[in-house]
Formats: structure tokens, C-alpha cells, sequence
């Protein structure tokens, strides 16, 4: 029998987030931002930010929030979490698995959960490595903001998409 490489990559499933993935996506949380923002952020920076995984508020947050976990193969690979109906507060993919959609598959679920849920527009205070994926599906820079954590300053942009009209 042939393979063909079509049929070498599974296709990427969604699933909500359960507790016991909390490991698993403070796991994908760092090497995300370990391995994918050095161009856009110093050492420091990136560790500080690293950091916030290993409390219990990550935990807490991801609980709180509307969070989809991607799936390849049954395990994860991204999440994204959307806090009330209307701002993705996090989306972090895994390296190994960048450029192949699941970001996309991600915020198009947030997108059509949000506009579900009555939103007009959605809000994300996406990094400068986020930065151009958001510009690329439509997201307007209203502002640059400059955060704390563990005493490093980190800088983002706060972007907004207007969603369509419900169909």
C-alpha cells in the first residue's frame, strides 16, 4: 500500500480543556514562547513570561476562561482560551507543529464561539511575535501596552476584529 503524504499528517481535532491538561499546556505555554519569540523579546523577558506556568494561576485562568485545546493524533498541541465573549486572552502552539494551521483552526473557533456569544468584535493584546498572524486575519492595532511580569516589561498590542453578521 502507498502513502501519501496527505495521509502521513493527521488531521488536527478540537476539544475543551480538562485539569489534567494543565502540565501538558504549561509544557506547549513554554516552548512556545521559548522557542518561537526571541526575535521580539530578550532573554529576561521570555523567561519572566515563562514563568507564568509553573503557578497555579495558570491553572486557575485557563479554567476560567473558554479554553480549546488542538489535538493531533489525541494529544495537544495549541490552545487558545477566550475570556467572556469577546478577548482571546491566550493562543500558544507547540514549534513542532507551527505553520500547519492549528493557530488558524484555533481563532477561527474563538471567532465562531464569540459571534455565538453576541460579540460585535473581538479583542486580543497579541505579543510582537502574534502580532502579524492577527493583522493577517483582520485585526486592526488600536494600541501598544507595555506589561509587567516578574519585574520584566514586556510590550504588546491590543488589536480588534469586527465579526460578521450572524448567518
Amino acid at each position: 500500500m502507498v502513502r501519501t503524504m496527505a495521509q502521513a499528517h493527521p488531521k488536527p481535532g478540537l476539544r475543551p480543556f480538562l485539569p489534567a491538561d494543565v502540565p501538558m499546556l504549561a509544557a506547549i505555554f513554554a516552548a512556545s514562547i521559548q522557542e518561537l519569540t526571541g526575535d521580539d523579546y530578550s532573554e529576561a523577558q521570555q523567561e519572566a513570561w515563562m514563568e507564568a506556568a509553573e503557578t497555579e494561576e495558570f491553572g486557575k485562568r485557563l479554567a476560567s476562561d473558554l479554553t480549546l485545546i488542538a489535538t493531533l493524533d489525541g494529544s495537544p498541541v495549541g490552545f487558545a482560551s477566550l475570556r467572556g465573549a469577546d478577548h482571546i486572552r491566550m493562543l500558544y502552539v507547540h514549534p513542532a507543529v507551527g505553520r500547519q494551521g492549528i493557530a488558524t483552526m484555533l481563532v477561527d473557533a474563538l471567532e465562531k464561539l464569540a459571534g455565538g456569544r453576541g460579540a460585535a468584535a473581538l479583542t486580543v493584546d497579541a505579543s510582537d511575535t502574534a502580532q502579524n498572524f492577527f493583522a493577517k486575519r483582520g485585526y486592526t492595532a488600536q494600541q501598544r501596552n507595555s506589561v509587567t511580569i516578574n519585574d520584566e516589561w514586556l510590550a504588546n498590542t491590543s488589536m480588534k476584529k469586527t465579526l460578521g453578521a450572524p448567518q
